[in-house]
């Protein structure tokens, strides 16, 4: 019978239809280790990567393995072309992501521009602000202009959000919506330069790189009003970490909200320190609801190939399956 390996937690409701399909391994009580996926790893023709690093010693393990099936919209932390020449697919979860994401991101917009955390942590403290003076106020978000780097299905989903805030939304991407598609979702495409200039909020939704990484750096923030805020719920490495820091301590703009590092789990102190940074533990997905979507988008991607015989939401190019 098919096998397929799960390495981490996801909740049971997500892979019930892949246990009623293939011979399941999940762990119970705790997340694989690496060592343990590596061992068990040969056995198995597909896995649903939760939780660890797809890299070469991973796909080497995997000698019977057809599909690598990610547990999220990201794949960068997938060896996507060495799986290619192994003649292993590579599937991401893009529609389950897309709502819960972008809900994080407004959670973390409107957080960051209202001060939500320096209020709470005023009246934690037994503090209350005098809301009088302004460098207790916050900003207002109608009538602003919402700069969206990376215009797929999360990014989007954020600026119909936005503009239900009454927000202007302009965006950058490498290909322009057509003229219809920026028709319906009421956006106007900007130049990068022009959108960092432009913006008072941008939010980060493109995927890491070697074009994207560290894209938003000093020279950046120096470009940008000094009362805009920046938001990323993508990847860390699309900021350069160090010249945000320095940026926000100088207040070169106003303020950010973090859902994703350079180095997770890692969070630096100098970051912590800030009071005009939010910061959450990459939890854009984090709810029971989007965690389960997701697990079934990936159920159903493992099932599509192993199954059926046909790729679906497949990220890298094996010939077979084109």
């Amino acid at each position: 019978m098919t096998k397929v390996l799960v390495t981490g937690k996801a909740p049971e409701q997500g892979i019930k239809k892949l246990r009623e399909v293939f011979d399941v391994t999940y762990p119970q009580d705790k997340q694989f280790s690496r060592a343990e996926v590596l061992q068990m790893l040969p056995e198995y023709d597909g896995v649903l990567l939760v939780g660890l690093k797809g890299d070469r010693e991973l796909i080497d393990a995997g000698s019977n393995l057809k599909i690598i099936a990610t547990s999220g919209v990201g794949f960068d932390h997938v060896d996507i072309a060495y799986a290619q020449a192994k003649g292993i697919v590579v599937a991401n979860t893009p529609q389950a992501v897309r709502l819960p994401t972008a809900e994080m991101t407004i959670v973390l917009l409107l957080a960051a521009v209202r001060r939500l955390h320096v209020y709470d942590q005023d009246l934690r403290a037994g503090n209350w602000p005098d809301l009088g003076e302004v460098q207790n106020m916050g900003m207002s978000l109608d009538g602003k202009t919402l700069g969206i780097y990376g215009m797929g299905r999360i990014g989007s989903t954020v600026g119909q959000f936005a503009q239900l805030l009454g927000m202007k939304v302009i965006y950058n991407k490498r290909h322009p919506l057509s003229t219809a598609e920026e028709q319906k979702l009421n956006v106007s495409y900007a130049d990068f330069s022009t959108l960092i200039k432009d913006s008072d909020v941008i939010t980060l939704h493109a995927p890491l790189t070697p074009q994207t990484k560290e894209v938003f750096n000093s020279s950046v923030f120096n470009e940008m009003k000094p009362t805009a805020y920046i938001i990323n719920t993508a990847r860390g490495q699309l900021i350069n970490q160090d010249d945000l820091i320095t940026a926000l301590k100088n207040k070169t703009i106003a303020g950010a909200g973090l859902d994703v590092f350079a180095q997770e789990p890692e969070v630096p102190e100098a970051l912590c320190a800030l009071d005009n940074v939010v910061l959450t533990p990459h939890a854009g997905t984090a709810t029971l609801e989007a965690r389960t979507a997701i697990a079934n988008e990936a159920s159903e991607n493992l099932i599509a190939l192993l199954r059926d015989g046909r790729a679906k939401n497949m990220v890298n190019q094996v010939a077979q399956y084109l």
